[in-house]
């Protein structure tokens, strides 16, 4: 039975190297284009709770959104207090990258490694034609290099040249997601959208640090899979790799058996990743190396959009203390 924590590696197809700017302009082509007629003006959505500074503090008028009541200034004043908010155009996003080895995992050409360095190349152009800043993190065997948050589509080709350049990381032992997650919060002071980009096969102990970097931004976890890591087909006998350990076993897909244990297996873990994402407040797009792109990015923007406004309806039906009811 293969370690289900680690990723399994098959032999994987060789594909033409891209430099930065023909990867950019192939994806700024075919994906850019098709969201820009699709987003109409939704891009903004993907940078929802951030780009906000605090301006000011007043006393609650009518028809004020009660979100943005001040409730320690509210019980110290004996009177409701509003939170006043003047928007950041600039806005920052920063990429927190899984590039362990786990990550160059793919049942075909296409392997984790390239749906994240796409994924990032869209965003990150996204983003930047609309005036914010992009920067990121990047794990290998360790967290190995910085780019810091700029905007402009040079600096998108300065990642995309940072992500495409470096080598693929040697198997060195499990990932250690928390060391990623920790040295994000050290670095990123301003409130920001963080991407956490990673197939989270990783040691325990990331949750915390999740939990307390969402608290000061606002965090999405963009989950990498294939479906070969969910369920294995009938291919006889062959010989698997723990990416990540390089510990290699014969396994026989033929045994129905092994095949339900390994799907019973890897459905529990989905359940698991999925209920502690949620717990630590994170909204979380799932990649597939068989997905679409576009349609991902859709998938996820109508998500935030649908809890944007059930968390607003919830809000204007709560029930007000007696004070602020008399203010209205």
């Amino acid at each position: 039975m293969p370690k289900l924590s680690q990723a399994v590696q098959p032999p994987a197809s060789s594909t033409p190297a891209e430099s930065a700017d023909q990867l950019l302009r192939r994806l700024e082509w075919t994906v850019l284009r098709r969201l820009d007629g699709l987003l109409q003006g939704d891009y903004r959505t993907l940078l929802r709770g951030t780009g906000m500074d605090l301006a000011d503090l007043r006393e609650y008028q009518y028809h004020d959104d009660v979100r943005h009541i001040d409730w320690n200034v509210t019980a110290r004043l004996q009177q409701p207090h509003v939170r006043v908010f003047t928007e950041d155009r600039e806005m920052s996003a920063w990429f927190l990258l899984d590039l362990s080895p786990s990550m160059d995992f793919g049942s075909s050409e296409q392997r984790k490694r390239h749906v994240l360095t796409d994924f990032v190349a869209v965003l990150a152009r996204l983003l930047t034609r609309h005036g914010n800043r992009v920067g990121a993190l990047l794990y290998g065997c360790g967290v190995d290099a910085s780019v810091p948050a700029r905007g402009g589509r040079q600096h998108v080709l300065h990642l995309l040249h940072t992500l495409r350049t470096r080598p693929e990381a040697a198997s060195a032992g499990p990932t250690r997601l928390h060391e990623l997650l920790e040295s994000a919060a050290g670095l990123v002071r301003r409130r920001s959208t963080v991407f956490v980009v990673s197939d989270f096969i990783t040691e325990a102990g990331w949750e915390k640090p999740l939990g307390l970097l969402a608290q000061r931004h606002e965090v999405v976890a963009v989950r990498l899979l294939d479906p070969l890591e969910l369920e294995l087909p009938d291919l006889g006998l062959i010989p698997i790799t723990d990416a990540e350990t390089g510990e290699q076993l014969l396994v026989d897909t033929h045994d129905a058996g092994f095949r339900r244990r390994f799907a019973r297996i890897a459905a529990q873990r989905e359940a698991d990743l999925r209920q502690t994402l949620a717990r630590a407040g994170v909204d979380t797009l799932e990649l597939s190396t068989d997905d679409d792109l576009v349609n991902a990015i859709l998938r996820f923007i109508d998500l935030r959009k649908q809890r944007s406004r059930s968390s607003g309806a919830h809000a204007a039906a709560g029930r007000l203390p007696a004070h602020l009811a008399r203010a209205g």
